[in-house]
């Protein structure tokens, strides 16, 4: 008899007890003891010899320290005989090292992706990916979990108007906004920017109409949120009414929130949970939190049941 087991990690256990209340399964937390010299332990103290596992585990800030515990965890339930281990990771760690954009530097996605599956991992679900080619890194069924159904639902019932244009960041978000921007039947934007330094963004022109428009940034995630706020200064500067952000990922770096906070071209920024906000970002009203249990516990159920996964956002 087919039996399932969900186990939370600790970078993000909120999502994970809500993901079990949905599928009405009961949590196991794994006991991870840290030595004094650093090194983590972990002891899974329930029975899954034979049972599909999935182990929830964002790899967020301490992103080392949270992947450690992922694999960890990983090997002790390849070692105590689980039939199957999903690692669901909401966010997916070190997204942006997806190739080499100058000489001797590494693609950490893709050695990321070979310790996951080495430590036995036989799936992988996740949310929003920076880069789709991260899927060809994995030997194993991997499963690109998609946030635009949460998000186009809170932009159509709160957002959304005639005068509405979906904008992309960069050049190479232009394909996600354009397919919110069809689903909401809108006009699209985009902005041209120079990166000129890590995590210094500077915006430069904006290619699109957005005089008069209310104006919806859509990005997968926001760092230290330079970029942002840069975006929403040439759109406001080019004529936009109002400025909101939608992203999937608040990864929230220092100074994220003290800029966000400070800007007054941002009227809104609407996230999801697969990186827990601190509690100082929980208290600023221009941060509107979206869960994601939800989708992740059909995406979960559809998995352990086998049927189809991409009929979720497709």
């Amino acid at each position: 008899m087919k039996r399932i087991v969900l186990v939370s990690g600790s970078s993000n256990p909120g999502l994970s007890k809500q993901i079990s209340e949905h599928l009405d399964v009961p949590l196991v937390d794994p006991q991870f003891v840290r030595f004094a010299n650093g090194e983590i332990f972990c002891e899974i103290e329930k029975n899954v010899r034979g049972a599909d596992v999935f182990i929830i585990q964002s790899t967020i800030t301490p992103v080392n320290d949270n992947m450690m515990e992922l694999l960890i965890a990983i090997d002790a339930l390849k070692r105590a005989s689980a039939a199957s281990i999903t690692a669901v990771i909401p966010h997916y760690g070190y997204s942006r090292q997806d190739r080499k954009v100058m000489p001797r530097t590494p693609i950490t996605s893709k050695l990321v992706a070979d310790i996951i599956t080495v430590a036995g991992a036989t799936r992988v679900i996740t949310m929003d990916l920076h880069a789709g080619q991260i899927q060809g890194f994995f030997n194993i069924p991997f499963d690109n979990i998609y946030a635009s159904p949460i998000l186009l639902k809170y932009i159509r019932e709160e957002l959304f108007t005639k005068n509405t244009v979906c904008v992309s960041p960069d050049a190479g978000g232009m394909e996600r906004v354009r397919h919110y921007a069809k689903k909401l039947g809108c006009d699209l934007a985009m902005i041209d920017k120079r990166r000129v330094g890590k995590n210094v963004a500077k915006a430069m022109n904006i290619i699109g109409d957005v005089e008069g428009k209310e104006c919806i940034i859509i990005d997968d995630m926001v760092d230290t949120a330079g970029t942002l706020i840069e975006a929403c200064k040439a759109l406001k500067k080019n004529g936009a009414t109002k400025v909101y952000c939608c992203t999937t990922h608040p990864v929230f770096s220092n100074p994220a929130l003290d800029r966000i906070e400070a800007a007054e071209e941002l009227d809104r920024i609407i996230v999801t949970d697969t990186i827990p906000l601190v509690e100082r970002g929980k208290k600023i009203s221009k941060i509107k939190v979206l869960s994601t249990s939800d989708l992740l516990s059909k995406a979960i159920h559809r998995t352990f049941n086998h049927d189809s996964v991409s009929s979720l956002f497709i």
